[in-house]
């Protein structure tokens, strides 16, 4: 076709690919980077401004939890809309029983009944549980369109909105189903945390006091001298703490974002915790809660194994309990079956297809990957933990 009857508007390419002789090898390739600003914000105006650099002219579907809606929906939305953007909004309802593949159904089913192109976006508004869900939809809907994150819970904001990694519960296990997929943006308003009552605060500092052990001894000494001011929700504090947790994170994902290793020291506490969400049906404990009480077993592992020193195994304890989070069994605030928990434990095991893996701390920012946990020795350090396990 002679190049002056080509539109200038149309997409023009002329391949000449070769075939292949005879038995050659052939293989696919396929390449992605992902970058994306997670942005700390003090104030309504601030956040807008950065929520429509992510959004530019898309249309936008909210998908928000109905805590953050009741709570921060009036102001979002009406700065989105004194902004000339009108989203669709659908609520779910609060809580980690809610994160389910039934949930998920209903919500690819609204997001069919909205205007929503592949060039659109959706904006998760809520806490981890909403991040987690409503990240996974976007993926699915239309082979994926582009969300971004707003969380509005401290679990949200130091963890669950950074990473990409989405999953839905099952009964089976948590987070059985789901996959990666990137955020094209997170905007953590910490002005958002001041309606959280002291129990959730506690929880998210169990995922910031996860990241200073296994990564970072300056972000330790961060949350040892402001504790108390980020549990009285000083804003300082609070986007400090964000602000350190997001660096962090980033980093760490940034070495392994698909989980092709195992080996991940995020996982720390993590072992235990999920089981123990799982045996109490994801109701009576926060997320933040059991990696708490996951992180002491663990450091009660290397502190037995002459791993991590007594005083620095005295410190992190501390330091936990100091905040109110669960150390040992009498401060959780359900019953554990020890029984259910260990089988839950060990189904977990058989999904991953290997044996027990324990992040156990050795220093603070140091730490070693155990896959040589026998039953025999998880039994006893939740036995130390008051865990009521049979000898």
């Amino acid at each position: 076709m002679p190049t002056d009857l080509l539109s200038r508007d149309l997409l023009h390419t002329r391949d000449a690919i070769g075939l292949p002789a005879r038995g050659e090898p052939v293989v696919g390739r396929a390449e992605r980077t992902d970058r994306y600003p997670i942005a700390v914000t003090r104030s309504i105006p601030e956040t807008l401004e950065r929520l429509l650099e992510l959004v530019g002219g898309a249309r936008v579907a909210v998908i928000a939890d109905r805590n953050a809606l009741s709570h921060h929906g009036p102001a979002l939305l009406g700065a989105l809309a004194g902004a000339g953007v009108e989203p669709e909004v659908v609520a779910v309802p609060a809580g980690e029983r809610h994160k389910t593949l039934e949930q998920a159904a209903r919500l690819l089913d609204w997001l069919t009944g909205t205007q929503l192109t592949r060039r659109d976006v959706v904006l998760t508004f809520g806490g981890g549980v909403v991040i987690d869900l409503g990240g996974w939809v976007a993926s699915l809907f239309m082979r994926g369109v582009p969300y971004v994150n707003v969380p509005t819970t401290l679990v949200g904001q130091v963890d669950a909105g950074i990473g990409g990694k989405l999953a839905v519960n099952h009964a089976v296990a948590k987070n059985l189903i789901g996959g990666f997929f990137q955020p094209r943006g997170v905007v953590s308003h910490v002005g958002f945390l001041k309606t959280l009552d002291r129990r959730h605060l506690r929880a998210g500092l169990a995922e910031s006091i996860k990241k200073a052990i296994i990564a970072s001894p300056a972000y330790w000494g961060l949350i040892e001298a402001e504790a108390e001011a980020m549990l009285a929700c000083d804003l300082d504090a609070l986007e400090a703490l964000v602000h350190g947790a997001s660096a962090i994170k980033a980093e760490l994902i940034a070495r392994d974002p698909y989980e092709e290793d195992s080996r991940r020291t995020l996982g720390f506490g993590h072992a235990l915790a999920h089981p123990l969400e799982t045996v109490t049906s994801y109701t009576e404990l926060l997320h933040g809660e059991a990696v708490a009480f996951g992180m002491s077993v663990e450091a009660e592992m290397a502190a037995a194994r002459g791993l991590l020193p007594r005083e620095t195994h005295e410190r992190i304890v501390g330091l936990l309990r100091r905040v109110g989070l669960p150390t040992c069994a009498a401060e959780l605030p359900a019953p554990v079956d020890a029984a259910r928990l260990l089988a839950a434990t060990e189904r977990i095991r058989l999904i991953r297809g290997g044996g027990y893996r324990f992040v156990l701390p050795v220093d603070l920012g140091e730490t070693v990957i155990a896959d040589d946990v026998a039953p025999a020795e998880l039994g006893a350090a939740l036995r130390r933990c008051g865990i009521d396990v049979p000898e």
